[in-house]
């Protein structure tokens, strides 16, 4: 016996594999804000990072612009310029750190900001570890922070890799991402073929640029990474895992020739189900995120590499510190005090998971044949097809929690409940964003501006505008305009300029009719005798003002109000207020429904309220979804909104009954 066992056999420890990395996706107010949170966290065990950026800085907007009203701060880290930049890694070694930066649209600038930081600091580049999420495609299909149309954005994508590859050879250019479909309803199916699609177009697009010989490409293709989501039911998720190792390996091997087994491994991170988490008794949500967690660490053969979860009281609102040590603490527990890394995998020979492997597997590739027909992953966002696969299933999902057929404990099964003593606290068991951060990162953002060299801006932009047009690398322009001074709303409008911007498919006007499901007959009926009534449709805008791009509410909302006999308005995401009251006054309609879950509900709602009012439309009632406090209800009904919908709303006919009667009540005709 060797040494190292007999030592391991007396002392009755085992020798373990080593544990994926621990990260919390963190990041609010402000950058110095975040960098103390950061600091705090690595203290407490965890060993990488996970950036959250506000909506306006994923969307290409600097703070002070007139769609980051209300959205600075909220959901993520405000980063405008170098400076921002500079404060957000203050005191944390870059060479040093893995760091993940949740970033799409803008992934090449907030990347050349991470390298201008980091060569600050005097790190050597090509050591750099760590992350740009850089996957656009499903941005179009579920969380909405797009910019420009697709076949800029898959230049966009390719140069990243590209420059990558060559000057940042440990850095993962992309991040394929399946979290935010299955968060948009996607099957495991779904989550499978539409995200193999995506990697496939990227591999496609990088090939196809030239940028990296192919005597490289098979290495370069070893870069590639995933992001994933795991649902609650971990025994289905940790198969879909399984089979995403199998055709990631089949893909290279097949399609791309890849015969080195090392550079067709399935590397991804992963953050376990958010949207699946309840507001209604909130605590059981610990026992849900300890479940999903299991679908990425139990098998060895496809343990994720690095792990997120979320807090308990996501569904509530913003996470405070001690919530996210909570997490933390669960990683680390199951990391270090289980045996869980001292045996090999554990479901290797199982007859039922393999079944289950081969099921998933299939069915995949027959999903993936379709889209290739179609032209692949970027025609089938053009023609509507993935997203209006998303809304269907997603509508499928929300209507079996509905009827009952998919339990969901203290939402549809087990109702009745002590109240959470986790809730009862001062602070309502969430944390609040500093009403007063928005002013001062604009006062901060000001100042920088008028601190720069305006000339060495203006000479970086227009090399930046060059490259754009001439199909250079974006990356060289893009950090020599981080070091001039350039902001991130001016980086984009650059691009803007070159690429145009893009509205994506919403997948709701053609979504499948749900006049067959029992569920909304009582809303049909009540809308069928509201209409007889007032001798005309019914019809209803159904809009989301700011940045938010999370437009499942928003859909599901829209179909099932379409689908019980109303006329619904839905132009998708990102919409001004002015532009909502524009709508609803040139629809005529009886009703508008905002969604917003940012948490820049309050000043949005209140905005456009205010702005009905001025355009005499304010006998038109306004109700509002999101994840909104007690006490902000309370300020959005003082402001003139007649309704409010959190995720525990969840009978759609009952909304659409509710919206009927709110209707009727302004008509006088009740």
């Amino acid at each position: 016996m060797a040494k190292d066992d007999k030592e391991a056999v007396n002392t009755g420890a085992q020798r373990k594999d080593r544990p994926w990395l621990f990260r919390t996706y963190s990041g609010h107010s402000s950058a110095k804000a975040s960098n103390e949170l950061y600091k705090t966290n690595l203290a407490r065990g965890q060993t990488g990072l996970s950036v959250a950026f506000d909506l306006p800085t994923q969307t290409g907007y600097d703070s002070d612009h007139i769609l980051a009203r209300g959205e600075v701060g909220k959901v993520g880290v405000p980063i405008c310029h170098l400076g921002d930049m500079r404060t957000l890694f203050d005191g944390i070694p870059l060479e040093k750190m893995n760091t993940s930066m949740t970033i799409n649209a803008t992934s090449a600038w907030l990347l050349a900001l991470y390298v201008a930081v980091a060569e600050e600091q005097g790190a050597d580049v090509s050591a750099l570890q760590g992350t740009v999420q850089n996957d656009i495609i499903k941005e179009y299909l579920s969380r909405g922070t797009y910019i420009f149309p697709p076949t800029p954005s898959m230049r966009l994508i390719t140069d990243v890799v590209s420059y990558t590859y060559r000057e940042m050879p440990k850095w993962n250019p992309t991040n394929v991402c399946s979290y935010h479909l299955q968060e948009a309803g996607a099957t495991p199916v779904q989550e499978l073929s539409f995200a193999l699609a995506t990697a496939i177009a990227v591999l496609d697009a990088v090939k196809e640029s030239g940028q990296i010989s192919a005597e490289d490409f098979p290495s370069a293709t070893g870069r590639i990474s995933f992001f994933v989501n795991a649902g609650i039911r971990f025994i289905t998720e940790m198969c879909k895992m399984r089979a995403f190792v199998d055709l990631w390996d089949e893909i290279l091997r097949d399609r791309y020739g890849v015969k080195d087994e090392k550079f067709r491994r399935f590397r991804y991170g992963v953050q376990v189900n958010s949207l699946g988490l309840t507001e209604q008794q909130p605590e059981n949500n610990v026992y849900r995120i300890l479940l999903e967690m299991l679908a990425v660490v139990l098998s060895k053969k496809a343990r994720a590499r690095a792990v997120q979860l979320p807090a308990w009281n996501e569904a509530l609102g913003l996470p405070r510190p001690w919530d996210q040590q909570w997490s933390l603490r669960l990683q680390q527990i199951v990391a270090y005090e289980t045996d869980l890394l001292e045996f090999g995998d554990i479901f290797e020979g199982s007859v039922e998971i393999d079944r289950k492997v081969e099921e998933l597997k299939a069915a995949a590739r027959e999903e993936l044949r379709l889209i290739e027909e179609m032209g692949g992953a970027v025609a089938a966002v053009d023609t509507g097809y993935l997203k209006e696969s998303l809304v269907n299933s997603n509508t499928a999902r929300v209507q079996s929690v509905i009827a009952g057929d998919l339990p969901v404990i203290g939402v549809n099964k087990f109702t009745e409940s002590a109240p959470s003593p986790l809730t009862q606290e001062a602070d309502g068991g969430i944390m609040t964003v500093d009403t007063a951060a928005e002013a001062e990162q604009i006062e901060r953002l000001r100042d920088w501006r008028a601190g720069r060299d305006d000339a060495a801006v203006n000479k970086a932009l227009e090399a930046l505008t060059r490259a754009a047009k001439e199909g250079q690398n974006i990356m060289p322009p893009s950090i020599a305009a981080a070091k001039a001074g350039v902001t991130t709303g001016e980086w984009s409008e650059a691009l803007r300029h070159v690429y145009g911007e893009y509205r994506a498919p919403t997948g709701v006007g053609t979504a499948v009719s749900n006049a067959e499901n029992d569920i909304l007959e009582p809303a049909r009926e009540k809308v069928a005798l509201a209409a007889q009534k007032l001798g005309r449709p019914l019809k209803v805008l159904v809009g989301k003002p700011g940045l938010d791009g999370h437009s499942n509410g928003a859909e599901q909302i829209a179909v099932a109000a379409r689908d019980s006999g109303m006329q619904v308005v839905y132009e998708g995401i990102r919409l001004t207020p002015e532009q909502i009251v524009t709508a609803a006054k040139a629809g005529t309609v009886d009703l508008v429904g905002l969604s917003i879950l940012s948490g820049s509900h309050v000043p949005l709602a209140r905005e456009v309220c205010e702005k009905l009012k001025a355009a005499g439309l304010g006998d038109v009632p306004v109700v509002v979804g999101g994840i909104i406090p007690a006490e902000d209800a309370d300020t959005l009904k003082k402001a003139g909104v007649s309704a409010i919908y959190t995720p525990k709303d969840f009978d759609m006919a009952g909304i659409v009954i509710d919206m009927v009667d709110m209707i009727m009540k302004y008509e006088d005709v009740a």
